[in-house]
């Protein structure tokens, strides 16, 4: 499986921006899916995570409201809406899928529960 993370860009602050994470390779459905963020000097952060098991999101406090995340089954993508765009969103964003069996809520925020990454796609959001 092959995730193709896609849409970033420069936006001032208050913009939006939908990022869009393409799978191929397998069966779209059947995997957990989240998207985290590294900005320089920083660690990979949790942004949001869906779980297939019962279809729920979980979202990093500082983007509730704001990020929407989404899937299409039919076109094997998840997408990222971010709206109300600040600078401190200004990051990397990663695509990410778990492909292993049940996961916890705890385990959906960790980057380490994650075994197939995008490429990571630059969001910039000027003040």
């Amino acid at each position: 499986v092959q995730l193709q993370a896609s849409g970033g860009g420069l936006v001032q602050a208050g913009g939006s921006l939908r990022l869009s994470c393409a799978a191929s390779g397998g069966t779209f459905s059947s995997f957990d899916m989240g998207w985290f963020r590294q900005a320089p000097g920083n660690e990979r952060e949790f942004v949001v995570g869906f779980r297939r098991s019962d279809s729920r999101t979980y979202y990093l406090e500082s983007v509730k409201g704001r990020f929407t995340i989404s899937r299409d089954n039919a076109k094997n993508t998840v997408y990222l809406q971010m709206n109300s765009l600040k600078p401190e969103d200004t990051a990397v964003y990663y695509c990410a899928a778990h492909t292993g069996g049940r996961i916890i809520t705890s385990s959906l925020r960790n980057p380490s529960a994650y075994n197939i990454w995008g490429q990571g796609t630059q969001v910039t959001v000027s003040s």
